[in-house]
């Protein structure tokens, strides 16, 4: 069924959760197991609060992640998914995932809602660095200013340009497909919505049920989206 609608689809928008990195080995934030706030308060470590007044802190907990992301790649699904972007099969790329890793796979058309761990930029003057600073311990800009990674803070609004870029892009869409989301955080969570308001078929795939499978046209649990992709390439 989900490969005869991407056959028929002159639209296909990809909107990507958590569940697409943790396949590359990344950790998420929300799984009971092993989502990184069952170990950290996001309030204290990831928030304009820490940055402002635990930079120290802030600092060592983005580092980690920094670190962390080099240490993984894309998998297999990044790769065909980029593919596909190449072919027309798809047409874009929204993702709630700050890891790069779409871009690192070769997409182009992505909306990074909540930003990106590969580029850091000067709390003060803006200017812009390779996180590669962070992983050299390096801190401050040449102004002085704190480096602070390019991720979207608890207590700041999701960055205009992409927000905008997936709204019109949910709007377009003929089939609209939500890979490794469990739709809980707003207002990305709204996309799917808006898609299927605005005539889009909706497909929702992540491991556990999630509380918006009802209103998609089909929904698919308890399958990795790396072998999902990998069967409708095939």
């Amino acid at each position: 069924m989900l490969k005869d609608w991407l056959k028929e689809s002159k639209y296909t928008v990809v909107f990507t959760g958590a569940g697409m990195s943790t396949e590359s080995g990344l950790p998420d934030f929300r799984s009971s197991s092993k989502g990184l706030w069952t170990k950290n308060d996001p309030s204290r470590l990831a928030s304009t609060e820490a940055l402002n007044e635990n930079v120290n802190e802030f600092i060592h907990f983005y580092r980690e992640r920094v670190v962390g992301v080099k240490e993984y790649k894309p998998h297999k699904g990044h790769h065909i998914l980029a593919r596909w972007e190449k072919e027309g099969i798809i047409h874009s790329i929204i993702t709630q995932n700050v890891d790069g890793f779409h871009q690192l796979a070769g997409s182009k058309r992505i909306a990074e809602l909540h930003g990106t761990l590969q580029t850091l930029h000067c709390q003060t003057c803006k200017q812009e660095y390779d996180s590669q600073e962070y992983v050299k311990k390096e801190y401050y800009c040449q102004c002085g200013g704190i480096l602070r990674p390019s991720v979207v803070l608890f207590g700041e609004s999701l960055p205009e340009k992409a927000f905008q870029f997936a709204l019109e892009e949910a709007e377009k869409a003929e089939l609209f497909i939500v890979l490794g989301s469990s739709l809980t955080v707003t207002p990305a969570n709204q996309f799917p919505l808006i898609a299927k308001k605005t005539g889009a078929k909706l497909v929702i795939v992540n491991m556990e049920k999630t509380d918006f499978d009802m209103y998609a046209d089909l929904a698919i649990n308890n399958i990795k989206i790396g072998s999902l992709l990998h069967e409708l390439d095939e």
